[in-house]
């Protein structure tokens, strides 16, 4: 209820603001505390130069979210960046100890021994010579000759490193069918062959080798060459009725000579109980060397065969499917991964498939110092370790975007030492990560390479792999990256600053594998208790925000200074808030969503809103209380301050509609415009105040000439350009609370129709003075120029209700204080804006009037000219002067004035012609009928003249007015004596009728006709309410009864009934007749007076009123009256008048017709009575 009341005396006041401005129709006294009203002299230079300078502060401040934008925009369409990212300073906890020199040396002893141990194939990307891996692990360690030949000549002197081949047994595919069922049920059978010396093999390479069961005794022998041990015969699961089988089973060969022994594969076809997969493993059985041998002279046996006849003939014995044999000395460093075709045992036999296989040699034995006291895990760690400082350190070119790749050496060392020391991928994967990660934190890598690592390891993660020190270490290289990574996070600004592309493309990578990380399996296998990394990333973005915002404050220090100081230091703190809060919402944010599901934006928002928030508070509490002191006033340059503070803060709540709408209710920042509303209303005095010195400014420098192809001149331009200017700080505003914005509404308003008003007075003052030596023309032009500015500012005010966004304020003020609070805003601002359109075409028609003034002379010749030329010039060469006059004044007016302006002009020209036409009519009464039949067609003329055939006015307002009595002077001045007495009746019927109540009483009247007499009954029944015209307060009346007019009714006399005395209610009950013919009747003005008078003894009688009554209304055939039962229709009562005739411009044409008798008559009749009436 009091928000209401306050409401309703704020409307008050500005409705009795806004009437002021009607109230300067008539201008008042100039007073210097009235800067609208009071012109003075043109503004000294200084101040309007401060003017100029305060709206273009004002525009910069305006642009100030554009220009924030537009830089936000140029950071996201950053191209490639050759400027490196700035460091990532990291906590020296993170750093790792650097190995000691000793463990160096043993370290160095294991590379070498992996050097000269080298087994497998080299790939394309290996180095194959000794000496050229020696150099470079000399450069890696740092090693001097004489240090390296001693750790060689030791692991020379060594026991060379013992070999195991493991291999797994895949699958196989295609492979031929022996059973009657279109399938067979394959196995597999696989062992080693012992190496051979190379003349063997060159005698034996056209033979194949395959695992054959003999029944028969073989003969013995001596030679052990082709004996096959125990433990290098395997054989798979039978896998039944299948051609594609899988087996996926694994074995581990020891391997004599790692150069010259073969892996032998055979596929057979299982058919009976008694076969070589049931031999094979009897013999797994066999102990001691007799047995071993007995068994593989069997194997032997059937090798030399070959597959003769006596092998297929043989029942339920397995069906070859084919073998494979591959030479150990052809297996790649990194081993096989691949499928081989399958071979038969002869050229007579038919095999088809392939069989898959993986293949891997390792070492089972190395003698060094450290694989007899160390892991080979650990050792693998250590040697990458040192490998990948020295390969990093001699990157040339951004090295902080090294993707990890190391030169041929280095890749052939570690290759060779992870194959030999029997390293699985998962392993490899963990130390490659734990090497990486942890030399990432002294020297920065590319975060994809890290980020590949874990996909690595996630592509090969096996828990049951990962046990002991392994998964510790594992988990601590995961904690120590998370920290790692958090602590960039908390100081992501400095370390990851937008201005750098690389920087942003880096912790994108980061943030991408932070995220990956923390969905691993394996991060959830080791590190069960960091379930939540969420929280920990919000915790580090809140606290890198919250330090960030306390170093912005300690740069600018807003608590030092005077007040105005303190205030334009928090806009500069403020402003950097928003360029924050932009690039998080602009890039940081995408980062973080899409990498870790974190709301970076929401985050960082939030807290540095509090922030600024409570620190603003604090200034505007000091501010406020600083101006309600009745000596303070608002200075300009603290008016800025103050404005631009209140747009910063308006940019930075502005950033909550990208909140989550949850998020966005009950921010710090949401009634921050309550701090300001003192401020804001004396910050519209100082914007009005400067506003009136640039409009000042635009009508002293105006030289009303038109711009471009306008028609108006630079001042109009100015001024539209100043409202416009202010109404888009208001737009800037955006005051939230509905009553605030009514009040705030209001007052723009009543600015801006003060300052339009103010304006067009200036500008019509300007005119005036520049009036005085101008030739006709120019002036006019001037003139025009000077009205389209008034009607290009009266335009723009047209649009305020939609710029101002009235109906928004209406809905809102019918939301907080019902319809009633909508009706005072409709009224309180309607109000204004209609107040200032009067008084703008009230300018307008001071202006017109002064042009008007100056072709009052000229039309006031041409008009006397038409006046006074004789009958014997026809109308046109009359008329001709005043048309080219017109028709020149008009072609410069349409040319320099718009349309709305040319309509007002055309139409005062109009008016004025017609007041002037009517003088020149009234002043000559009574003369020739061709008088006025000119001065008809000159009115005709002028009519189309200004209509222009429907470009000019229209002819519905033209005929209007001042046109309708012109006419009908002309129409009567035109008539006869007696046209003019009917048309004088005609007007006392019309006026009869408009009749209801008079104070002069009334008459009750009944008159019926017989139309075959041709004879008029005239009952007068009775009058009530006669004024008093004697002494004692009564009268004496009696009524005079006549058919008018008399030139229609020659033979016709007046009849008149008894006087009744002493009374104002008089009863007469008189009959009366009278002849009246059809041709009588029928005339319109034909008709009955009734004057009723009062009867004096000693002098005239007094008129008391008349009333008349048309013959039609009685007389017409089909009306009541005319029938035989005319007798019994009701009564009329007819009101009585009393109107001077003197009055009626048709007395006064009458009048002037002198030497008329009829007319003379007519009006003595008249005069009489007026004359009496005079005489009361």
């Amino acid at each position: 209820m009091t928000t209401l009341l306050d409401l309703k005396s704020s409307v008050l006041r500005q409705v009795q603001r806004s009437q002021s401005l009607r109230s300067r129709r008539e201008p008042p006294p100039p007073t210097a505390s009235s800067p609208l009203t009071h012109c003075p002299d043109p503004l000294p230079r200084r101040i309007s130069e401060e003017s100029v300078e305060f709206f273009e502060r004002m525009n910069t401040i305006l642009q100030k979210q554009e220009n924030m934008m537009r830089a936000a925009q140029a950071e996201c369409q950053r191209g490639a960046c050759t400027v490196p990212p700035p460091q990532e300073h990291v906590d020296q906890a993170f750093i790792p100890d650097r190995i000691s020199r000793t463990e160096l040396d043993l370290l160095y002893e294991e590379a070498v021994y992996t050097v000269v141990n080298r087994v497998g194939v080299p790939s394309t990307e290996h180095v194959k010579s000794d000496d050229e891996l020696f150099i470079y692990l000399r450069k890696v360690f740092d090693m001097g000759e004489e240090e390296h030949d001693i750790i060689l000549q030791k692991v020379q002197e060594s026991k060379r490193a013992s070999f195991s081949l493991r291999v797994s047994v895949m699958k196989a595919k295609n492979l031929m069918a022996k059973d009657a069922n279109g399938y067979s049920d394959p196995y597999c059978m696989l062992g080693i062959l012992v190496g051979q010396s190379p003349r063997e093999t060159d005698e034996k390479k056209e033979r194949k080798f395959s695992f054959r069961k003999r029944r028969e005794k073989l003969e013995k022998r001596s030679s052990t060459k082709e004996v096959l041990p125990a433990r290098c015969i395997q054989v798979t699961e039978v896998k039944p009725e299948t051609l594609n089988p899988v087996w996926d089973e694994h074995f581990v060969f020891e391997i004599d000579d790692v150069h010259n022994d073969l892996l032998h594969l055979d596929i057979w076809d299982h058919d009976d109980d008694v076969s070589v997969a049931e031999a094979c493993k009897k013999l797994n059985e066999v102990s001691g060397l007799r047995g071993m041998g007995r068994y593989f002279k069997q194997i032997a046996k059937s090798v030399r065969s070959n597959g003769s006849a006596s092998s297929g003939s043989e029942e339920n014995a397995d069906d070859f499917l084919g073998c494979i044999n591959i030479p150990l000395n052809e297996v790649p460093v990194v081993g096989y991964d691949t499928w081989f075709k399958l071979e038969p045992r002869s050229s007579a036999s038919k095999v088809q498939g392939e069989c898959h296989l993986i293949l891997k040699l390792f070492t089972c034995q190395r003698d060094t110092t450290l694989s007899k006291k160390d892991t080979n895990v650990s050792i693998h760690k250590k040697l990458l370790s040192q490998i990948v400082e020295y390969e990093h350190a001699h990157v040339k070119r951004e090295p902080y975007n090294w993707n990890g790749q190391v030169s041929p050496p280095a890749w052939t060392v570690l290759t060779h030492h992870a194959v030999q020391t029997d390293l699985s991928p998962l392993q490899q994967a963990i130390i490659r990560w734990q090497c990486y990660s942890s030399h990432h934190r002294t020297q920065r890598v590319c975060y994809s390479l890290l980020l590949r690592l874990l996909r690595t390891i996630d592509a090969e993660w096996d828990p049951p792999a990962v046990r002991g020190d392994l998964e510790r270490q594992l988990s601590d290289s995961f904690r120590l990256y998370t920290e790692h990574c958090l602590c960039l996070m908390k100081n992501m600004r400095q370390v990851f600053p937008c201005t750098s592309a690389a920087a942003i493309t880096r912790y994108e990578l980061m943030l991408r594998g932070f995220g990956y990380m923390q969905n691993m399996r394996a991060f959830k296998t080791v590190c069960p208790l960091r379930n939540e990394l969420h929280l920990d990333i919000t915790t580090a973005v809140k606290k890198g925000t919250a330090e960030w915002y306390e170093n912005l404050i300690a740069q600018y220090k807003p608590e030092d200074g005077t007040l105005e100081e303190q205030l334009k230091k928090l806009v500069q703190v403020i402003d950097g808030v928003c360029a924050d809060v932009q690039r998080a919402q602009n890039i940081y944010n995408k980062l973080f969503y899409s990498a870790v599901k974190v709301d970076f934006f929401s985050i960082s928002y939030r807290q540095l809103e509090k922030q600024v928030a409570d620190d603003v508070n604090v200034a505007m509490e000091r501010v406020c209380g600083t101006l309600e002191q009745e000596s303070s006033r608002l200075t300009q340059t603290m008016g800025e301050t103050i404005f631009e503070l209140y747009m910063s803060l308006k940019i930075l709540k502005g950033f909550r509609e990208f909140l989550p709408l949850k998020d966005a209710k009950m921010l710090a920042l949401t009634g921050f415009h309550n701090w300001f509303k003192s401020s804001i209303h004396k910050w519209l005095q100082i914007i009005h105040d400067r506003s009136c010195d640039r409009i000042r400014q635009a009508v002293d420098t105006d030289k009303l000439q038109p711009v471009q192809q306008a028609k108006h001149s630079s001042s109009a331009v100015e001024v539209t350009a100043c409202f416009s200017q202010v109404r888009e700080i208001w737009h800037q505003l955006a005051w939230p609370d509905s009553a605030g914005a009514f009040i705030f509404v209001t007052r723009l308003t009543d600015n801006f129709c003060s300052e339009a008003v103010c304006y067009s007075e200036m500008m019509t003052r300007k005119i005036e003075r520049n009036q005085l030596g101008r030739d006709h023309k120019s002036f006019t032009v001037q003139l025009c120029i000077a009205l389209n500015n008034t009607e290009h500012v009266r335009v723009f005010l047209g649009h305020l209700p939609r710029d101002l966004d009235w109906q928004g304020v209406e809905r809102a003020m019918e939301e907080s204080c019902g319809v009633e609070g909508k009706e005072q805003v409709y009224k309180a601002l309607n109000g204004q804006l209609f107040n200032v359109d009067l008084d703008l075409h009230r300018e307008a028609k001071r202006l017109i009037s002064l042009l008007t003034d100056k072709m009052l002379p000229e039309l006031r010749r041409y008009i006397q000219h038409i006046s006074l030329s004789p009958d014997s010039i026809n109308n046109d060469d009359a008329v001709s002067p005043l048309m080219k006059y017109l028709q020149d004044t008009m072609v410069i007016l349409t040319d320099k004035l718009v349309k709305e302006n040319l309509a007002r002009v055309l139409q005062c020209m109009w008016e004025l012609l017609l007041r002037m036409i009517l003088d020149a009519v009234t002043e000559n009464r009574g003369v020739q009928v061709e008088f006025y039949n000119r001065f008809q067609y000159t009115v005709e003329t002028l009519l189309q003249f200004f209509h222009a055939k429907g470009e000019g006015l229209p002819l519905e307002d033209m005929k209007s007015g001042d046109y309708k009595v012109l006419d009908e002077e002309l129409r009567l001045n035109k008539c006869s004596s007696f046209e003019l007495i009917e048309q004088y009746y005609l007007e006392k019927i019309s006026h009869q009728k408009t009749l209801k109540h008079t104070r002069f009483g009334r008459i009750s009247v009944k008159c019926y006709y017989d139309a075959p007499e041709q004879r008029l009954t005239v009952e007068i029944l009775h009058a009530a309410d006669i004024i008093a015209l004697d002494a004692n307060g009564l009268s004496d009346p009696f009524v005079i009864v006549e058919l008018c007019p008399h030139h229609l009714f020659p033979l016709a006399k007046s009849q008149r009934t008894q006087v009744k005395l002493k009374t104002l209610h008089p009863v007469f009950d008189e009959l009366f007749y009278f002849h009246v013919s059809p041709e009588q009747y029928r005339h319109r003005f034909a008709c009955l007076t009734f004057t009723v008078m009062d009867y004096d003894w000693l002098s005239t009688n007094d008129f008391a009123g008349e009333a008349v009554a048309p013959l039609s209304d009685f007389c017409w055939p089909g009306r009541p009256n005319a029938s035989a039962a005319g007798k019994s229709v009701q009564p009329v009562i007819l009101h009585l008048s009393r109107s001077k005739p003197s009055e009626k411009p048709i007395m006064r044409m009458l009048e002037a017709r002198i030497g008329d008798r009829e007319a003379q008559e007519f009006v003595r009749r008249l005069k009489e009575i007026e004359k009496s009436m005079e005489e009361e």
